[in-house]
């Protein structure tokens, strides 16, 4: 009988669950093991990180979530990686998720999402990934869903000494933006229906 590679489906696990990482519960559900299981499984891992110095990734623990994150010695590279003109653009999809994050942090992903009406895990990833945003905290109430906030990237990228140099919204900038929307939508049905 082909015995099982625990070591490897956490690995995977922690792969795709990326930023937002796993619980020590939800890695044991996934396994269908006791928690002791799980976390013995989680300490070997780390360890094979740590012993190992040529890897680029370790097994972290924060805010009560398990995270395979990149090693400090490489953030040099990672930065470059960050600035290099190639990754260097943000979609439209991303500046809109990082303008709502800015002027509302700190700011829950569901909160986002009903601001702009269409799912936001993407640009949440790639402005996470870009160092623009990152988590602030955990909302209070069901699900402690994450709060987002900007970095010093964020302000360093944008010319800002800080938050406050932002320039101010107007009290009805949202229900503009919603009218406009809507306007635009019925232009096109009128269109369509012409």
């Amino acid at each position: 009988m082909k015995s099982i590679n625990w070591k490897g489906i956490v690995e995977s696990l922690l792969f795709a669950a990326g930023d937002e990482g796993l619980s020590l519960k939800q890695i044991a559900d996934a396994l269908e093991v006791e928690e002791q299981k799980a976390q013995e499984i989680l300490d070997e891992v780390k360890k094979e990180y740590e012993e190992n110095n040529s890897r680029g990734i370790m097994l972290v623990q924060l805010a009560g979530t398990y995270q395979l994150v990149t090693k400090k010695e490489n953030a040099v590279y990672l930065r470059k990686l960050a600035e290099s003109k190639g990754t260097s653009h943000l979609s439209q999809a991303a500046l809109e998720t990082l303008a709502i994050i800015a002027y509302k942090q700190p700011i829950t992903r569901a909160e986002i999402e009903e601001i702009r009406g269409v799912k936001t895990e993407r640009p949440i990833q790639t402005l996470t990934a870009k160092a623009l945003i990152k988590e602030v905290g955990r909302a209070e109430g069901t699900g402690r869903a994450i709060l987002y906030g900007t970095t010093k990237e964020f302000l360093d990228y944008f010319g800002l000494k800080s938050i406050e140099e932002l320039p101010p919204l107007s009290e009805n900038e949202e229900e503009d933006f919603v009218q406009e929307e809507a306007d635009l939508f019925f232009e096109k049905f009128q269109e369509i229906d012409s």
